[in-house]
């Protein structure tokens, strides 16, 4: 099989699996750094690019299963083309070349942000697109999921969707890991608090897996553990780390002025902002998706997210990410309930 992608932080996570299980795994590598570093994970690394359509087909050679995890995840960028290039031209390229190579299934890892689903309601696989857009990236991932279907509905190939919420846990440290890292640190001074909907990386690689070998052809599967408000998240955060933070709440209008300012100063100094508009709409937007149909007809079984997000804020002390002590991992954490069904833990 050929995973793309098998550097990233789902990718990897990915990698190791399918190698643990034994299975010979070939991974794409666009530099010699990539390529040593999945070949210590124990894959056989490939040079190649999703945007060079040849060097793809060498690689799927004899493959009969692609995993294609490969793709660009950003707000603020300075060139949005990017992210239409890489994510829906670079999935165009791997679906055809998959059907060229005569693999049998395909693995798209697609994004929850595909759904749409309009403000304040509880997504599911099928809820209707609200029709707009929130980013750059959210646009950029539904035109690659619905080239993706498209492709393999043409060359017979199945093709099957994993669309997974914010992925968390070990190993991430962008993105929104900065909220939970700067929050352990005492620097999270303001937030915006909306639902957001999460997974924990485990779980996230499990559903890849489950999904190859379960997953309808043609079907796509929500992958959330749980959802809460920012409000709910620190507080959590701050009953494992034994650590109180309670920054600022800011309106939406004042949020949204504050990020034009922000991209307004970044283009006057030729950089790319800390801050967007779109990333600020996606935040006032909030997300809550269901992720029960995954745990029915794959079998993935949540890990109850106080579990899971102790062991990332353990991660992030060991790594130095956390400059200051936490007294609350000096004990062991109470047991926590499983996830509740669906994947949410609060009403929508």
């Amino acid at each position: 099989m050929l995973v793309t992608g098998g550097a990233g932080f789902v990718g990897r996570a990915v990698l190791d699996r399918l190698v643990a299980e034994g299975r010979p795994v070939r991974a794409l590598a666009r530099s010699d750094a990539s390529a040593a570093a999945l070949a210590a994970a124990g894959a056989e690394p490939v040079r190649g690019d999703i945007l060079d359509p040849a060097s793809l087909g060498r690689a799927m050679h004899g493959c009969e299963v692609v995993y294609h995890l490969a793709g660009l995840n950003g707000f603020c960028l300075p060139r949005p083309s990017e992210l239409f290039a890489l994510n829906v031209d670079g999935t165009r390229n791997v679906v055809r070349a998959a059907a060229a190579a005569g693999a049998r299934r395909v693995v798209h890892t697609s994004s929850a942000a595909t759904i749409g689903e309009p403000r304040g309601t509880v997504a599911t696989e099928r809820t209707p697109h609200r029709g707009t857009f929130l980013s750059h990236y959210e646009r950029s991932k539904t035109l690659a999921e619905e080239v993706a279907f498209a492709e393999a509905r043409a060359a017979g190939l199945e093709l099957v969707s994993v669309n997974p919420a914010s992925v968390q846990g070990p190993g991430r440290t962008k993105g929104t890991a900065r909220i939970l890292i700067d929050a352990l640190n005492g620097r999270l001074r303001l937030v915006v608090d909306s639902r957001m909907s999460l997974v924990s990386i485990d779980d996230c690689a499990e559903g890849h897996l489950l999904a190859e070998r379960r997953g309808a052809p043609g079907e796509r599967y929500l992958l959330c553990g749980t959802t809460m408000t920012v409000t709910e998240a620190l507080e959590l955060l701050e009953s494992i780390a034994g650590v109180r933070e309670r920054p600022r709440t800011l309106p939406g209008g004042v949020a949204l002025a504050m990020a034009a300012g922000a991209e307004a100063l970044a283009r006057a100094r030729r950089r790319r902002p800390p801050v967007c508009r779109e990333m600020v709409r996606t935040l006032l937007h909030g997300h809550a998706y269901d992720g029960s149909r995954a745990r029915r007809e794959l079998g993935l079984a949540y890990t109850a997210p106080r579990e899971w997000i102790g062991r990332a804020v353990r991660w992030y002390a060991d790594e130095g990410l956390v400059t200051r002590e936490l007294p609350g991992l000096d004990r062991d954490p109470p047991v926590a309930p499983p996830a509740p069904p669906g994947g949410t833990t609060t009403p929508p």
